[in-house]
């Protein structure tokens, strides 16, 4: 007997939904395996986190990690370690074929708490070369055979022998730096900072250098925009033509008052003028300052990195210049100098403790260039404990974080991870702890004493090393000197360019106009 028509459509519909829900159920079971089988033929599943463990930053060795035996030390050097057992520590390329090669100069009393993070992350970028020009806690013994055991470093003690030799040197007896000579504190540093960086250029050609840079110890290049995290990228598609090279600075913002690894904990900083748009750089200014003299806390004129070539000279700690042309000079639109100013509420006394002006509006006019550095050593100076810790709170530490979100989305505050992630990632991986260590374990004897003898001879020169400016001229160099001078106004010379503010409120109409 013949079924209804009805009930034979019904079960051809339902034999096609049931083969339709099977092959549904099929298909993204057999592309899964599909594509499992694709990667394990490609070479196997990737774990990130085991990936991560076998990072390779640029001009680090690609050979297995070396492990260093258990030290015990007394120096409080170890509070660096994460672990006192043995760590891995790792090799850097010093590879004479990497191109450009990179130095960069300093002048620091630093502690290895602060060298060695700045020193380690900029090898990471590319530099293989550092001149560090030390005096305080750098010279000492325990610092400084630490620095000395480090390739690619070169350590130098402001010794008399020093001081006598810069004395004598070219642009001591030139007129463009003297109108910071016979000045304390900032001024005297600006002095020290400008004559090593001369001394620098002749060991940067000495070593095959092809360019140079001054940075101090409070301050990371942060290479953004050249492709890759690299300083050695970035000036390697510099233009031939190019002489220098300016970095503008991005400025710290703290949002704790008890930070205690500015490197580590500080991710947002405000981004300089010459990065911004300037209806909103004007717009949020008086948001931006919160009540401080300026933009910036310090100077906004970022620094600067030179080709090494004939005739170079420093124009101040964030310049260079040539003595026999005008410099062609780019400024970049995305790399900047990430600037760790004020970063510990500690520095508001220690920058005290370096200078010995009377803490009034008149003294500290001859003493500090920028006026937040005035305030700040006034406060540090006069206020009680409470009271410098709450002008800290307002005048450095960023605690609105409605204020901190409305510049971060008008771009006026920005967050930067990559230096922290770097540095961290070292410290974890024990490289600090193991230089130490090994520079604890295979310094040789003789240049330990040598160290010890350099750095005593620093240290008995003076309280405070004696300044370059106390130091008698040599009457043979006169003559040369007052040649010098007179020829001055055929040389392309100028001014030092000292730490200068970025542009105030004033100055809007006239920044505009420029720009038009």
């Amino acid at each position: 007997m013949a079924k209804p028509a009805a009930q034979t459509t019904a079960a051809t519909n339902h034999s096609f939904a049931s083969k339709l829900i099977l092959l549904l159920t099929l298909l993204p079971i057999t592309l899964a395996a599909f594509a499992f089988v694709l990667q394990w033929r490609g070479g196997g599943v990737v774990d990130v986190h085991d990936s991560a463990s076998h990072l390779q930053f640029p001009g680090m060795d690609s050979s297995p990690l070396a492990t260093v035996t258990e030290h015990h030390s007394a120096s409080d050097c170890l509070s660096l370690a994460q672990s006192q057992s043995s760590s891995p520590y790792y090799q850097f390329h010093y590879h004479t074929n990497l191109k450009p090669k990179i130095c960069i100069t300093t002048s620091t009393s630093a502690g290895l708490d602060q060298i060695l993070p700045w020193m380690f992350y900029h090898k990471v970028l590319g530099v293989g070369t550092f001149f560090l020009f030390v005096e305080g806690k750098a010279a000492s013994p325990t610092v400084s055979k630490v620095l000395e055991s480090i390739p690619g470093v070169r350590v130098i003690y402001r010794t008399k022998e020093l001081e006598e030799q810069q004395a004598n040197s070219r642009i001591w007896n030139e007129t463009w730096l003297s109108s910071f000579f016979y000045k304390p504190c900032n001024y005297e540093l600006f002095v020290k900072q400008s004559l090593n960086m001369e001394m620098a250029i002749v060991m940067a050609r000495n070593s095959g250098v092809d360019w140079i840079l001054h940075l101090d110890t409070d301050e990371l290049i942060h290479p953004a925009g050249g492709g890759e995290y690299s300083l050695r990228k970035l000036l390697r598609d510099i233009p031939s033509d190019v002489d220098m090279v300016v970095f503008p600075n991005y400025e710290s913002s703290v949002e704790r008052d008890d930070i205690k690894d500015p490197f580590i904990e500080v991710s947002m900083f405000k981004r300089n003028y010459d990065h911004l748009p300037k209806d909103t750089y004007f717009g949020m200014y008086k948001e931006s300052t919160r009540g401080n003299p300026n933009y910036f806390l310090t100077y906004g004129n970022g620094k600067s990195v030179a080709r090494v070539q004939d005739h170079l000279r420093p124009n101040g700690a964030h310049r260079w210049h040539n003595y026999m042309k005008t410099p062609k000079e780019i400024k970049l639109e995305e790399a900047a100098v990430l600037h760790y100013t004020y970063a510990k509420f500690s520095d508001l006394t220690s920058r005290r403790d370096r200078c010995g002006c009377k803490p009034t509006k008149d003294d500290v006019k001859r003493c500090f260039m920028l006026e937040f550095d005035r305030a700040a050593f006034i406060v540090a100076s006069t206020a009680t404990e409470e009271e410098k810790l709450n002008w800290y709170r307002e005048h450095v530490v960023w605690t609105d974080k409605t204020i901190n979100l409305k510049l971060l989305r008008k771009g006026i505050l920005t967050r930067i991870y990559a230096p922290s992630v770097i540095i961290e990632g070292l410290k974890e991986s024990g490289v600090f702890s193991s230089v130490i260590a090994n520079a604890n374990t295979t310094l040789s004897r003789d240049k330990f004493l040598a160290s010890i003898e350099s750095s005593n001879s620093s240290r008995t020169s003076g309280a405070r090393s004696p300044s370059p400016r106390k130091i008698r001229r040599n009457p043979e160099n006169e003559s040369q000197a007052t040649v010098r001078k007179a020829l001055e106004v055929t040389e392309f010379q100028q001014v030092a360019v000292p730490p200068l503010s970025p542009p105030g409120p004033t100055m809007e109409n006239e920044v505009i106009s420029e720009t038009r």
